[in-house]
């Protein structure tokens, strides 16, 4: 009868329907797991995700001693050929400066910019005390007022270096690209292998000879800093302008002997009064 055939014909286009999906769910699964074979020596997948997951690169720094030529020694023998300290660094941002100037060299801080950096002088002495072992400072204007006032405010005197490597700069072309910021591609190839050179310099596991744990200090710029955080924890470099970083804000990096890495604290602002928060 009539009733019948219409639930026959429902029934119909249900499955034709089902069917459909069906092969179109497939496809995807199958375009995913088609990827991942194609990079499973790098890559791995974890139950419930679609995405596979990059591996972790312990040799990141290319710190990591031989099991084969360690295998055989005894504790005493492997002293000095493998890192055993934990480093801490923490990464400075200078404070706010005059940024209507172009020139780096008449981009001062301003007075609030000095204020921030008292305060953070304080807040770094309260945090690490007699714990900082090293200091060092790019040596843009901007970075170099930063780090004399925070020295200022230190109990012990420390050494410290004056570095070009991690000055300002534009570290590799940004994904996705900003509207606001357009640097030319020969300022990302000029600038980029010199922050990179900066990470591969200031971030790594601490030298065999190292014995006891280390709280270092750069007074640098934000785009170093969100750099050598991508960089640090193995994410695409390419998603450094993705983070944001206050004025004076510290960002707090430790490197494990055996080269895991943790970010401790990104960007941290508290230490400041919310009204002398500033980006620029």
């Amino acid at each position: 009868n009539t009733t019948n055939l219409l639930h026959l014909l429902r029934d119909m286009m249900f499955l034709k329907t089902l069917a459909v999906s069906t092969s179109v769910i497939g496809t995807i699964v199958y375009t995913q797991y088609a990827a991942f074979s194609k990079d499973k020596d790098n890559r791995t997948h974890h139950p419930g995700r679609m995405h596979p997951t990059k591996l972790w690169d312990d040799n990141w720094d290319f710190m990591k001693p031989d099991k084969e030529a360690i295998k055989n020694l005894s504790d005493e023998e492997k002293v000095g050929m493998i890192s055993s300290a934990v480093r801490h660094i923490y990464l400075v941002r200078h404070g706010q400066y005059e940024i209507g100037e172009t020139e780096p060299q008449k981009r001062i801080l301003t007075e609030l910019g000095r204020n921030q950096a008292e305060i953070t002088g304080e807040r770094i002495q309260d945090l690490l005390g007699e714990k900082i072992t090293h200091c060092y400072i790019s040596t843009y204007p901007r970075a170099m007022e930063t780090g004399h006032i925070i020295l200022k405010h230190l109990d012990k005197e420390i050494p410290v270096d004056y570095s070009e490597l991690v000055r300002e700069g534009a570290p590799i072309a940004p994904i996705p690209a900003p509207e606001h910021w357009k640097p030319e591609p020969w300022e990302f190839h000029r600038d980029g292998a010199r922050i990179e050179a900066a990470f591969r310099s200031f971030i790594h596991r601490a030298h065999p000879s190292q014995s006891e744990e280390s709280h270092d200090i750069v007074v640098c710029h934000g785009n170093v800093i969100r750099y050598f955080v991508c960089r640090a924890l193995q994410n695409d470099p390419e998603g450094w302008l993705r983070l944001s970083l206050a004025n004076c804000s510290i960002t707090h990096l430790v490197v494990k002997p055996n080269g895991n890495v943790t970010l401790r604290g990104l960007g941290e602002k508290g230490h400041l009064p919310s009204d002398m928060v500033t980006y620029n």
